[in-house]
This record gives structure tokens, C-alpha cells and sequence, in this order.
């Protein structure tokens, strides 16, 4: 599971400032990929400045005729359906910057296993990037670009050379080239991953502050009142009093799932 063969393909410049790369191979479709976005947002708010995120698809893509999007994009019917499309959608949504493929992902699992749609549908992914405001004219002209579809062979290729048989996986890199990657299966509690850095970096690590929820909600499209305790270290009776005060405000709006709520920033 050495990098030497991936450097072909940097992640950024950025990945040269922060002394740790991981990767997170996630399967859309996986029920306990479900989980990852909260988990991966808090880490992102309070240790950011110690590593590079990039999200990897690891699908089992059963074999599909590839050239039915290719004969003509205005062909390419809201009725369609497709295991693989979840996937593509996500390449498709980093196409327009990285964070957008993160708020897209995020969004995608949250109509998945909260609201019950069905992500295979075409129609659906494309609700979902008009939903999160992005330019949907691209994004369905490139989802059937062969640069997207290249991008997702990327992913695939890597998840090989990285020995990732399962998702979801994390794969930490430190900043010496020769050494293995740190690869975890499956999900743990929050500080193992916490410790997972601390070791790779060599020392202590120390959380940031976590910026004003204004730009919390600015940063990602949706957060659950569980999640935004978490981050601000706060009770969840604390957290959602907050969010109350901007509901009366009408900074965000209250979102109800059965046994959840997620609150936003209120679209004017």
C-alpha cells in the first residue's frame, strides 16, 4: 500500500502544507456510510489544518453499457435509473470544487437513509444539485463526460493499489513518502481517529476553535442538533436553545425526520 505509484496524481498543492493525506473510500450506497459526514465535518472543523481530505469512491459497479450516455445528453431521461449513477453523481459534483463533491455526497446520503429517495434515479441526483445550488447545466452535461467517468476509474484504481476491499476505510498518510499507509475498516468512535492523527503527526494535537455557528452553516449545507453539540462541546438542550433563537430570527429552518432534526440556513 505504498504512494509511490499514486504521486501521478497529486491531491493538491495543500496536501504539501499539512503533514497528513487521508483517504476515505465510501460506497454511497452503503448503510454505514451513512454515518461518515458528521464524523468527517467534525474533524475537518476542529484538526483541519493537520491533513488533506480527499473522499474516494469504492463501489462494486456491476457492468453497465456506458454508451447510452454518450448518444445524446438531451437523451438522457429523468426516468433513468442505475446503481452506478450515485457514484458518478459525486464525481460529477466534484467537477464543480471539492467541497461542493463533500456537500453533495453529504446531501445524497441524507435524501438516501433519511428521507428514503432513491439516489439510483437520475432525477433525484439532479434534485440534489439543484438543491445545493450548483450549476445544474454542467452538472448534467459533464455527468456523462468521459472525464467524470476517467475520474471514477481513479478511484477504483486506487482503492486496488491501496488494498481497500470494503467501505467504509480510512488511509492515513504521514509526510514520509516510504512508509505504509495506516489503513482502518469500518467505523470507530471519534478519538480513536483523534489518536490515529496524534500518532502520525508526533505529538500533540490541538483542536481548533470552532468558528460561529453563522459560518458553520456556511461551510455545510445541513447539521442535526446532535452534531452541532458535539462540535461546540455543548449539551444538546444548550445547542438547540441556539438554534431556536435563530429560527425565531429566521437564520435557519428546522428540518423533522422521524428521529432527527437538521437545521440549515434559511434560503431567502
Amino acid at each position: 500500500m505504498n504512494r509511490q505509484t499514486l504521486l501521478e496524481n497529486p491531491i493538491s498543492t495543500s496536501a504539501c502544507i499539512r503533514p497528513i493525506e487521508l483517504y476515505v473510500f465510501i460506497d454511497p450506497l452503503c448503510g454505514d456510510c451513512s454515518s461518515l459526514p458528521p464524523l468527517l465535518r467534525k474533524l475537518q472543523v476542529e484538526y483541519d489544518r493537520y491533513f488533506t481530505l480527499r473522499i474516494a469512491l469504492r463501489t462494486s459497479l456491476p457492468k453497465m453499457n456506458l454508451q447510452c450516455l454518450h448518444k445524446d445528453e438531451d437523451e438522457l431521461a429523468c426516468e433513468k435509473t442505475h446503481p452506478a449513477f450515485p457514484s458518478i453523481a459525486v464525481k460529477t459534483a466534484e467537477f464543480q470544487g471539492k467541497r461542493a463533491g463533500f456537500r453533495y455526497l453529504s446531501k445524497m446520503l441524507e435524501y438516501s437513509f433519511l428521507k428514503s429517495r432513491n439516489v439510483s434515479s437520475f432525477s433525484v441526483l439532479v434534485e440534489i444539485a439543484k438543491k445545493l445550488n450548483l450549476d445544474v447545466d454542467e452538472f448534467i452535461r459533464d455527468f456523462s463526460s468521459k472525464n467524470v467517468l476517467r475520474s471514477l476509474q481513479v478511484d477504483l484504481y486506487m482503492a486496488k493499489e491501496m488494498e481497500v476491499d470494503k467501505a467504509p476505510t480510512f488511509v492515513f498518510f504521514n509526510e514520509n513518502i516510504e512508509d505504509e499507509g495506516l489503513k482502518v475498516s469500518g467505523l470507530y468512535d471519534y478519538d480513536v481517529y483523534e489518536q490515529i492523527l496524534e500518532e502520525l503527526v508526533g505529538g500533540p494535537i490541538l483542536p481548533d476553535i470552532p468558528p460561529p455557528l453563522e459560518d458553520l452553516f456556511q461551510r455545510f449545507d445541513t447539521l442535526s442538533t446532535t452534531e452541532i453539540a458535539s462540535i461546540y462541546n455543548i449539551t444538546e438542550k444548550s445547542a438547540e436553545r441556539e438554534l431556536k433563537k435563530r429560527l425565531l430570527q429566521q437564520h435557519v429552518e428546522r428540518i423533522h425526520f422521524q428521529d432527527m432534526t437538521l437545521w440549515r440556513k434559511k434560503m431567502i
